[in-house]
């Protein structure tokens, strides 16, 4: 064999040893990105169950332990309805909704002038029911926490006070501030004599948290579409467009004398 083929075969052997070190090396590096993503994947995947079991923990601690406990002098049945006004009256108003919901927001505040002067004279009682579509339906729980403030309020006898300063202070839908229980408390700093350690409690034991998911469950059970639902004489008033506040007003003297 010549030399020229003897330095060839050489060379062949050689360029196979490289090809096959370098396949070797691929394959370990193919390998360790393999062991790599599994353990990535692995920890991730805890990590999410971990989340996921904790605040699951916290929502059931809070939403539905103990008893549906209902807020001072709630009426109705099962206790689910906050009056508002004298008994007395002869006209009667329920309202459902819901205190991140807008649209509560914008009937309250349109309507609240009128609401206030019929129940001051005695002519109209209102019935609240507090519910929570909107954490149902965007997530979160500041429907719920803000309730259980307003029903911790009624305990106080500072409902309507701070029923309307929750309006006022409502946050953007898709922003769950009401779920922090200090903005709760911030916000009690506006009606007067209501930010006291009776009502911090409340509002962080999350005390009538059960009532406020059973109230949620009445509104489910009785086939109302949304938020705000105002009865008033049987009637959906909130679905009407061509309600206003001065209607409403006329509708209430008018049921009054009759």
């Amino acid at each position: 064999m010549s030399e020229k083929n003897r330095e060839g075969k050489r060379t062949a052997r050689e360029r196979l040893v490289v090809e096959r070190e370098k396949q070797k090396a691929a394959e370990r590096r193919r390998r360790a990105l393999i062991v790599g993503a599994s353990v990535v994947c692995v920890l991730a995947l805890a990590a999410v169950v971990g989340v996921l079991a904790a605040n699951s923990g916290k929502d059931k601690k809070s939403a539905s332990e103990g008893p549906a406990v209902a807020p001072s002098g709630a009426t109705g049945k099962d206790g689910l309805a906050i009056p508002v006004g004298k008994d007395t009256a002869k006209s009667s108003l329920t309202v459902w909704e819901d205190f991140r919901c807008p649209a509560c927001k914008m009937f309250e505040t349109t309507y609240r002038p009128t609401l206030h002067e019929l129940v001051g004279a005695g002519q109209l009682k209102i019935d609240y029911h507090l519910v929570t579509i909107i954490d149902d339906g965007r997530g979160g729980s500041g429907s719920r926490q803000a309730a259980n403030a307003a029903a911790c309020a009624q305990d106080a006898g500072k409902f309507t006070a701070y029923h309307d300063v929750l309006y006022d202070n409502q946050p953007d839908e898709t922003v769950d501030s009401f779920a922090d229980d200090s903005k709760l408390i911030e916000l009690a700093g506006k009606v007067d004599g209501l930010d006291t350690p009776a009502f911090r409690k409340c509002v962080k034991d999350g005390t009538h948290n059960s009532w406020v998911v059973k109230s949620n469950a009445a509104f489910s059970s009785g086939g109302f579409r949304g938020t705000p639902t105002v009865l008033f004489g049987g009637k959906n008033i909130a679905a009407d467009a061509t309600m206003t506040p001065a209607k409403l007003k006329q509708m209430v003297e008018a049921a009054n004398k009759g």
